[in-house]
């Protein structure tokens, strides 16, 4: 009884710092027979009969792996009778689901377990299941996200309780090793099942407990706790990182269509190990699936903002994510990106106005006699231009750019290409097939809204009706 007290203390330590369950909560036990989660059975029964009140469901899974799962689950059965405790079970066949799922035997019994575990859960109302994870599983995880190049978040292992589907699951024996819930079984005679294929090397995570970690202890004979440490100082720094990084998100980040921007001067001001985590983080909120993300390609943005060149570039990160920087603006999207609308208008006078629908906006053209020009002045912004309407040669045409598109512009000796303004500019690539191209009777580009003017129909002294042309945003121009 010596070692079942230490391990009911051990856990309502642990319970107390994690918050892990209060009174009166139900708590679903996931009990698959094994030695570890009839131990976590018998210490959580014993807590709730003389510490905490707390209402148990025992809950176990048949995978249909091995011929005695069966036997397996009326043990489990007759302990959750014992006791006094509702048992609720479900079978599944894995290895056919396994071949429909595409997520091979392990993981599809993971998710048709865990998938059980919480709908019990909802079904009872609890607000948490139990799982029987141990300071060994900690540290064997450690050692496979080591192998596999984790990050701090990776090293901080199995986390003492994290939500799903707003259950909780909770693992209260994360810092007691196996050795232990071994020696109270057998100690206080809880009848466990050994799992046969846990000696199968076949598997990762057996090959890390039966090869890896015995051989790592020839140097450091605990190297077990050491890993355990490691998860715990790593935990609760990362989850620190992630409050910082937050914090950076919200003060350097904007957001809007379904994109999100950022300033790579501010984004370089901010320490790396945050850096990585803001690009994270918003990718994160742009795909809930990052399991094509990889140290690499977070490298290649961070790196890609911080050089001073190339000052445009376009990154796939997969899964329908993209990263691109426009001179000094870095924009994340998931949306793939769209070819630009192929779209010719002609305007002819006397019409008002034109939609482009193409690019959600309208040209509007007003003629204005001489006087009423000078009066009115000619300061109309950048979104409008005035041209000599008796030298305009009409119809007008308004048109998509086109590749090699060159303009005259007054006091260029010559002609220079659309492109290269665009450039000079630091236009966005993505703006620029938002903007139209006005062309002439002739073929000549007379007009980038909100980038240059043309040399030809320029007004002057000799003008006598001016035709002044303007673009709006196509809903900003519908309200009024």
């Amino acid at each position: 009884m010596e070692q079942m007290n230490g391990l009911v203390e051990s856990v309502l330590e642990s319970a107390a710092e994690h918050e892990l369950w209060a009174p009166h909560d139900t708590i679903v036990v996931a009990v698959s027979g094994g030695p570890d989660s009839v131990a976590l059975l018998h210490v959580l029964h014993e807590i709730s009969l003389k510490f905490i009140p707390l209402t148990l469901i025992c809950a176990h899974v048949n995978h249909g792996f091995r011929p005695e799962s069966k036997e397996e689950a009326e043990l489990v059965r007759g302990m959750a009778e014992e006791l006094g405790l509702p048992f609720e079970f479900a079978e599944f066949d894995i290895p056919s689901l396994a071949k429909e799922s595409g997520l091979g035997p392990e993981g599809t019994a993971r998710e048709k377990r865990y998938e059980f575990l919480i709908d019990t859960a909802h079904r009872y109302g609890a607000r948490s299941v139990a799982l029987a994870h141990h300071a060994d599983d900690q540290a064997e995880t450690v050692i496979m996200r080591l192998l596999r190049g984790s990050g701090l978040s990776g090293l901080s292992g199995i986390k003492w309780k994290r939500t799903e589907k707003k259950v909780e699951l909770i693992r209260p024996f994360l810092r007691i090793n196996k050795t232990a819930l071994l020696g109270l079984c057998q100690n206080e005679g809880f009848t466990y099942a050994e799992d046969a294929t846990n000696l199968l090397t076949k598997y990762k995570r057996n090959a890390i407990r039966l090869e890896v970690l015995p051989f790592l202890e020839k140097y450091n004979g605990r190297v077990r706790q050491s890993l355990v440490q490691l998860a715990e100082i790593a935990g609760a720094e990362d989850e620190y990182m992630e409050t910082s990084a937050a914090k950076c998100f919200e003060e350097l980040v904007s957001e809007g269509d379904g994109k999100y921007t950022f300033n790579r001067a501010s984004f370089a001001a901010i320490p790396s190990a945050l850096q990585r985590r803001l690009i994270k983080l918003i990718l994160n909120y742009l795909s809930a699936d990052l399991s094509a993300l990889d140290f690499p390609k977070i490298e290649a943005v961070r790196r890609g903002t911080l050089q001073s060149y190339p000052t445009t570039w376009s990154l796939d990160l997969g899964g329908g994510l993209t990263c691109m920087r426009q001179y000094d603006s870095i924009l994340f999207s998931s949306k793939p990106t769209t070819p630009q609308a192929s779209y010719t208008y002609r305007l002819f006078l006397p019409d008002s106005e034109l939609k482009l629908e193409e690019i959600g906006k309208v040209m509007s053209m007003a003629v204005l006699e001489r006087e009423n020009f000078f009066v009115q002045g000619e300061d109309y912004g950048k979104m409008s231009a005035w041209f000599d309407r008796d030298e305009l040669v009409f119809p007008l045409t308004i048109r998509s750019r086109l590749p090699g598109d060159t303009i005259r512009i007054m006091g260029l000796n010559g002609s220079k290409k659309v492109k290269d303004i665009y450039i000079d500019d630091k236009i966005p690539a993505s703006e620029r097939s938002l903007i139209p191209l006005v062309c002439d009777g002739l073929g000549n580009i007379v007009w980038i809204p909100g980038v240059r003017r043309s040399m030809h129909a320029a007004v002057g002294r000799h003008t006598t009706s001016v035709l002044l042309l303007s673009l709006a945003e196509l809903d900003d121009h519908e309200v009024t």
